[in-house]
């Protein structure tokens, strides 16, 4: 099983960045998919949500209106649209698969994003 996120980097604030995750060794389509982030000194936090369909999508209240989850089943893929960054959107983003039949969950190995002027 690997998760790799990628797209990460330094933004200035108001900026945009898309990451994405890519997925192989397990049935993409059936796993629940998370973006969490962790910021230094603080709690892993889960930003957003999306079900295995692709249906449903839910986000923590700090990030409602400026981040987007979305998945591609095609390319075993989840990405996560950050769009008017903030500096305290500035922590290490992990993708993370869920099998909610299963109790299952994989990790990725985590991205940085920085958001600074």
């Amino acid at each position: 099983v690997q998760l790799v996120e990628s797209g990460g980097g330094l933004v200035q604030p108001g900026g945009s960045l898309r990451l994405s995750c890519a997925a192989s060794g397990f049935t993409f389509s059936r796993y629940d998919m998370n973006w969490y982030r962790q910021a230094p000194g603080k709690e892993r936090e889960l930003v957003a949500t999306i079900n295995s369909a692709g249906g449903s999508t839910n986000y923590v209240d700090s990030v409602k209106g400026r981040f987007t989850i979305f998945r591609d089943i095609a390319k075993n893929t989840v990405y996560l649209q950050m769009s008017s960054l903030k500096s305290e959107d500035t922590a290490v983003y992990y993708c993370s698969a869920y099998g909610t039949w299963s109790g299952s969950r994989y990790w990725g190995q985590g991205t940085q994003v920085t958001v600074s002027s």
